[in-house]
């Protein structure tokens, strides 16, 4: 209802109200229906019209056949596009993360990649390709519905606007959740850790130290690490600053062996090498260690030891394996040639009341 007021020319008031009828989408619909056919709708209007000359049957069968009918093959329309496009994007999206599955196909096996980096690229290809197909549906679903929608004279305006608004909405309450998801959809598209890798995260929000473990399970949200001690920690991954992998493709075993310090420093290194050959050698550790050891040379001289360094290419995550069994050959091998292992000594002063302090090795 709206209210205008006048003032004429004795200085009297005139109010003229104006009221607005109210919206009734069903008395528009019969109006609608009762003029007939319009030049915009469809064959089946006129059809029904030209056939038996009634407006209100002509606008009820645009309204309760064609439209309907329409709205239909849109979607069957957006069906058939959305298979369509989800299997192009599939190929694209297993291309862009494996570019040289073409050639691993025709390739003879010695030149393949092993058979764990094929299973972590399957897997990391399944999670891209699901993602992209997912977001595909969603765009063609949703073009969908607001075409058929329009069909139906419905102000799509004050409806985007909503959603727009709902939208801002919850984008301000879950940015969280948004950080986390684009951060797992990197993570997965540069690789930079996978299901049984062993990973150390630094910076996570809430520790003070860096987190290490095995690597259980990898979401578009969050990651889940088993530590050494069993603890299983499950990190965000919008909360992950850096991450260092210690398994993806293959690893390091580095051993700082310590000797006495009057050792002949030459000849440990040879029974070193020679220990970490025949390991090397070895049917059952033949398969672990990637390349021949190399023994770097003397890292350190001390008053009480050397330290001797030694590095070998293994298998990913395997170096722990392969260090443990070192150390047991490397003493075996030290005390076979005789190489004694550094001890620990004290210099001590001792002050007498008969002399000046005396000085005692331990």
């Amino acid at each position: 209802m709206l209210q205008l007021l006048a003032q004429g020319d004795g200085g009297s008031t005139t109010t003229t109200t104006t009221t607005t009828p109210p919206v009734d989408p069903i008395g528009d619909l019969a109006t609608t229906i009762s003029e007939g056919c319009k030049p915009n709708d469809s064959w089946v209007c006129e059809q029904v019209y030209d056939a038996t000359g009634n407006k209100a049957l002509a606008g009820a069968a645009e309204w309760f056949v064609a439209k309907p009918l329409t709205a239909l093959l849109i979607f069957f329309v957006a069906f058939v596009a959305n298979r369509l496009l989800r299997k192009l994007v599939g190929r694209w999206a297993k291309r862009m993360v494996d570019p040289s599955a073409a050639f691993r196909r025709r390739a003879p096996n010695i030149l393949q990649s092993t058979r764990e980096m094929n299973l972590r690229t399957e897997a990391r290809s399944r999670t891209v390709t699901s993602l992209a197909k997912s977001i595909t549906s969603v765009l063609v679903y949703t073009t969908a519905v607001f075409t058929a929608l329009s069909l139906f004279n419905i102000n799509l305006g004050p409806l985007l606007a909503g959603a727009g608004i709902v939208g801002v909405a919850l984008g301000f309450g879950a940015q969280s959740i948004v950080r986390d998801f684009l951060s797992g959809v990197f993570m997965m598209l540069e690789d930079q850790f996978g299901v049984g890798d062993v990973v150390e995260v630094g910076g996570v929000v809430g520790t003070q130290n860096s987190v290490t473990g095995t690597v259980e399970k990898v979401t578009l949200r969050s990651t889940r690490l088993r530590d050494v001690s069993g603890t299983v920690w499950h990190i965000p991954n919008g909360e992950i600053r850096r991450i260092g992998n210690k398994s993806q493709e293959w690893a390091r075993a580095l051993l700082d062996i310590d000797v006495a310090a009057d050792t002949d420093l030459r000849k440990a290194q040879d029974v070193i090498g020679a220990v970490a050959d025949g390991m090397a050698e070895d049917e059952e550790w033949k398969a672990e260690i990637l390349e021949p050891p190399e023994v770097w040379g003397v890292e350190s001289i001390g008053p009480d030891a050397a330290t001797i360094r030694l590095v070998i290419k293994v298998s990913p995550a395997a170096q722990w394996r392969v260090m443990r069994e070192l150390r047991l050959r490397l003493k075996d091998g030290f005390e076979a040639e005789g190489i004694p292992l550094p001890i620990g000594q004290r210099t001590l002063l001792l002050n007498t009341d008969e002399g000046p302090p005396s000085i005692a090795k331990a």
